[in-house]
């Protein structure tokens, strides 16, 4: 976001070479721009350019938070300089950066060192909602730490950015602008009262007596803003004074804006490079870096930026508003080539740094640091969002889930609410849908709707079934074509859950049937299993399969086998700092703790049980954050020995502990459990990370999961049975008597 070419300023050529330079460098990165308009109808912008908005319009800053963020952008750059921005000091700004749900990385190209109450203000909010500060310069690191509060580690410091020249010998170029044979002086950029060029001028007499051959060419057009207020005055006054001056034959004007090839073949016909700017206060300078990381040598007044630059004999620096001493220096330099080839070596060698493939790759890193801080520690900025009440529960809904299926069965995924049929099916989410319809119709058995879905998924699962192999195939594409032979033992042991619901709670004698021949042809080859999350979809499943076929021995059998699994490989990991049962965290995993809290009260396995509620205690600890809510692990995962991923959450973590934590309520009777299962459930309410509601009442539907930048606003399968599973949970649970029949946890012993 900032200034962009064809408009005439230093930000807007900042601003393409950066996104050229960062697209050249991340080819698999989509780098486009949202530009600042300061004349009615703006410019003719190439395609990279998606948005503009004038930089008056305060509501058009808000249009383009929201633009934003629909866009799916992942991150945004913002150029900043206060007077490209509406608003006092440029605080039009904010209110975009308020609004946005995604990281900011904000390149700061002034900070004041006395900035009045606005300037102040506005800097200091631009710093709090940026995510990573890029500055030019030691000068501003300095002031953002000591001025504005800024901790070091929050700003990185990148050169101005570049083009990668060669050292080459001036008069390769001379010929092309008519100044072959003579020794050339430069100053280039947007012309205007403040460059101080009037000086260089009163030095020429002085230069031109010593070297009469001497050419200086002033190249640049009159600043934009400047002309439209004064026209050419400042421009016909410096030729004038030439001429005054009897050096108007030395004093070369080119009234242009010219594009970077001819920029840097106009900088390698220079012999030297003169900025006797005004203002001390200036903390960067696209031009001196230009001509510096080139190699020419320089001579400048001292301002900030060529104070930093120009030492260790990098250059030279006179007193500001001091004719004199410009003649002498440059006079003192063209005198003495071998000093003078020295000084230019020694900031093209600096200059190798400030090349834009460096500083582009420097800000890729930059990206990725703001990008890694918000899935690890949350967000900075995020909208003020509506929290649905925790006191009352949604209304169970199945809207959504009616949406997202056909006559086939449920599909994956979705673009927002939309199904996205590009997608296809997979039998991990028909699965889940089929427990979901199966329970419900257990307490509204005449319910149409729902007997039309149970079919419909029962259908999708015995097709699912390959009885060459005696496994469950997972993903099938939308025309009806499976894509593997056999899907993950996650998959195959989802479906049997799933298959052992209905067994269980199936009215209709067809659908019992079909149910228990797939079950058990599954049920076998799950003996050859070694995923722990297989294992533990397989106990849940044969629990409620056993409920109707109690006597079942194969399934007990195979009950016996998986729970022994997962307490061989507890034992095995588990430590007192560390009792779980992988060196790893990653998804569903409260699935493990439920599987052994249903398998040990009915093998009499109080030891069993133990496990499970041991596992799910230092679970519900580790997942609860210091203000109370639920933060469930990140998709990134978490190491024993690494870091926590906080980010993306999902909604099927919350499901597992609601479900888990329901099971030891069920087991025990301690009110802890069902404390912990509401806090879990209320994530999906809006207690989160963000303070951010995932599900949508009036649809049922729920979102994809909660990122640094706010909810992804897709609304796939897996997300909303997430929901409606675990509200489903939640609303059984809290409607069991005071005193149910149940273990506690003192008795849990004697009573397995």
């Amino acid at each position: 976001m900032g200034n962009y070419l064809p408009r005439q300023c230093g930000i807007a050529t900042f601003t393409s070479d950066v996104c050229s330079s960062v697209a050249k460098a991340a080819p698999d990165v989509e780098c486009v721009v949202a530009a600042m308009n300061d004349i009615p109808g703006g410019y003719a912008y190439p395609d990279r350019v998606c948005f503009e908005l004038p930089q008056q319009s305060l509501p058009d800053y808000r249009r383009l938070a929201e633009y934003l963020n629909l866009s799916r952008t992942d991150l945004l750059c913002i150029q900043h300089e206060f007077g490209i921005y509406g608003g006092p000091a440029g605080g039009h700004l904010l209110n975009t950066m308020r609004q946005l749900r995604i990281p900011i990385v904000t390149t700061m190209h002034t900070v004041l060192r006395t900035p009045d109450e606005h300037q102040h203000r506005v800097t200091e909010e631009i710093c709090r909602l940026s995510d990573r500060l890029v500055v030019m310069s030691e000068r501003s690191v300095e002031f953002l730490r000591e001025i504005y509060g800024v901790p070091a580690e929050k700003i990185d410091f990148i050169h101005h950015g570049i083009p990668d020249m060669p050292f080459v010998d001036p008069n390769y170029y001379k010929d092309k602008f008519g100044v072959e044979g003579r020794d050339t002086i430069l100053t280039f950029g947007l012309i205007g009262p403040g460059k101080g060029i009037e000086y260089m001028i009163e030095a020429m007499p002085a230069i031109v007596e010593r070297f009469p051959d001497i050419a200086y060419i002033v190249l640049g057009a009159t600043h934009p803003a400047i002309r439209r207020e004064q026209g050419e005055t400042y421009r016909l006054g410096l030729e004038a004074r030439a001429k005054a001056l009897g050096v108007a034959k030395n004093v070369i004007f080119h009234n242009r804006f010219v594009e970077l090839p001819e920029l840097c073949e106009y900088l390698g016909s220079a012999d030297m490079y003169v900025t006797p700017y005004l203002n001390e206060e200036q903390i960067v300078s696209g031009t001196l870096a230009y001509a510096f990381g080139t190699g020419k040598a320089v001579v400048s007044t001292p301002y900030w930026y060529a104070q930093e630059l120009l030492a260790e004999n990098r250059g030279r620096l006179v007193p500001f508003r001091n004719s004199e001493a410009l003649a002498e220096a440059v006079i003192d330099l063209l005198s003495h080539p071998v000093p003078r080839h020295a000084m230019r070596k020694r900031a093209y060698t600096l200059g190798r740094q400030m090349i834009w493939p460096e500083v582009s790759r420097r800000y890729l890193e930059s990206f990725q640091r703001a990008f890694e801080a918000r899935r690890k520690t949350g967000v900075f900025n995020r909208p003020k969002a509506r929290r649905i009440p925790t006191n009352a529960l949604p209304e169970f809904n199945i809207a959504h889930v009616e949406t997202l299926t056909d006559e086939t069965g449920i599909l994956q995924h979705t673009r927002h609410s939309v199904p996205n049929r590009g997608e296809g099916y997979a039998t991990d989410d028909n699965a889940r849908a089929l427990a979901l319809v199966m329970r419900e119709l257990s307490s509204e058995p005449e319910d149409k709707a729902l007997q039309r879905l149970a079919f419909r998924y029962v259908a999708f699962l015995d097709h699912a079934f390959n009885r060459k192999i005696n496994r469950f195939r997972n993903f099938l594409g939308y025309n009806r074509e499976w894509l593997e032979p056999a899907g993950s033992e996650d998959s195959h042991a989802r479906a049997i859950w799933s298959l052992g619901i209905t067994v269980d709670a199936a009215s209709d004698p067809g659908q019992v049937a079909v149910a228990t021949e797939l079950f058990n042809l599954g049920l076998n080859k799950m003996e050859e299993f070694t995923s722990p999350r297989a294992w533990a979809f397989g106990l849940l499943g044969i629990h409620e399969y056993l409920k109707r076929f109690p006597g079942d021995r194969t399934a007990r059998r195979m009950r016996d086998k998986l729970a022994t699994e997962l307490i061989r490989i507890y034992g095995i990991v588990a430590t007192d700092e560390w009792p779980w049962f992988e060196t790893y965290l990653t998804y569903g995993n409260a699935r493990l703790s439920e599987a052994l809290l249903v398998a040990g009260p009915a093998m009499n396995r109080p030891d069993i049980v133990d496990v499970g509620l041991k596992s799910l205690d230092w679970l519900v600890k580790i997942q609860t954050s210091a203000q109370g809510h639920f933060v469930p692990v990140g998709t990134g995962g978490w190491f024993r020995d690494g870091d926590r991923s906080r980010f993306d959450q999902q909604p099927i973590e919350a499901h597992t502990m609601v479900a888990a934590c329901a099971r030891a309520y069920e087991l025990t009777g301690e009110q802890r459990w069902q404390d912990a299962m509401q806090v879990a459930f209320e994530w999906f309410l809006g207690r989160n990370d963000l303070g951010l509601p995932l599900c949508e009442p009036v649809t049922g539907g729920c979102y994809d999961g909660l990122n640094p930048e706010g909810v992804n606003r897709n609304q796939g399968a897996e997300s909303t049975l997430s929901f409606l599973l675990a509200l489903q949970t939640v609303s059984r649970t809290r409607k069991v008597p005071e005193e149910p029949e149940r273990c506690t946890t003192e008795t849990v012993k004697s009573r397995c």
